[in-house]
């Protein structure tokens, strides 16, 4: 089976869901992001400056990556095939040289910038330009996925598209990821050639944002939590349900789902009021909304 291959990391690109030490480190940073973004997004700021603070808070728990956080990649970090004998069958994506990072992402970020302020596209075409360009270039060693997903967030509130704290784009394309692959890849294959082309890679992004804002409008007119919530959110509120009130080392403990995980799903389910959160810090517990 072929798998992907990007600096020293290799994912199954049909089985993604195998976690790592690492993996969990960076989704706790990734959460806690996501957070702030939720509760702040009206105030943060969209450029190259935000956008490198935000890496080096997604990696701040990944010891490894202290060195290079929050700074754009020294050395290559294409991403290869690689069959199941370990060979690499060929280039996924070809990314941007290193020298040619910070030159790329001054020129992108302005592009985006100016693009969205104009109001001449419909902001969804610029949003999906932006994540197509970024990810070509793979500006940073490690983390380029997930803060994709987090930038588009941001964008995503900041263009006026309020229901995305309360369904999971990130769920959303690890629920698609063969299909975000592919796409991805034919839309970068044409991107610096005279026929540039990124409508494969638009049609998934604009696929994915249609889907999240049907299933918030499910959500909003009719109570149908089991559709909306992901397995493991899932988990944590029938667990709270089951026994009426709960700390986050509770839940932990007996649902056997990592704390990071927990924790942002007591934040989405804080967010749709399905329950409320009793004291604050280490103490808080979390009990079934009552309304």
């Amino acid at each position: 089976m072929d798998i992907v291959k990007t600096s020293n990391k290799t994912y199954d690109l049909f089985n993604i869901q195998k976690f790592t030490n690492r993996d969990k480190q960076e989704a706790q940073g990734y959460y806690e992001l996501l957070e702030n973004v939720f509760n702040s997004w009206k105030v943060l700021k969209f450029n190259e400056s935000a956008i490198k603070h935000f890496h080096k808070e997604l990696l701040k728990y990944v010891d490894k990556d202290e060195k290079h956080r929050g700074e754009y990649k020294k050395g290559e970090n294409k991403v290869h095939m690689i069959d199941s004998a370990g060979q690499s069958i060929g280039i996924l994506f070809d990314t941007a040289p290193a020298y040619l990072t910070p030159g790329k992402m001054h020129d992108l970020v302005q592009w985006t910038q100016k693009t969205l302020e104009e109001e001449k596209y419909q902001p969804l075409l610029v949003i999906g330009n932006f994540l197509v360009e970024f990810l070509k270039i793979h500006p940073f060693t490690d983390g380029n996925g997930r803060l994709s997903r987090l930038l588009t967030n941001l964008l995503l509130l900041q263009t006026g598209y309020l229901y995305v704290p309360y369904i999971s784009h990130e769920k959303l394309v690890e629920d698609n990821k063969p299909d975000y692959y592919i796409a991805l890849r034919r839309s970068q294959k044409t991107l610096g050639t005279k026929k540039e082309n990124i409508t494969d890679w638009l049609n998934f992004f604009l696929k994915v944002v249609l889907k999240q804002s049907l299933m918030a409008v499910e959500l909003l007119s009719k109570e149908n939590i089991e559709k909306i919530l992901s397995e493991k959110q899932l988990i944590v509120w029938q667990y709270i349900e089951k026994v009426k009130e709960s700390s986050t080392g509770d839940i932990t403990k007996n649902t056997n789902i990592a704390r990071p995980t927990i924790k942002q799903a007591l934040e989405v389910l804080l967010r749709l009021k399905k329950i409320e959160r009793i004291g604050l810090g280490r103490s808080a517990r979390y009990r079934i909304h009552s309304d």
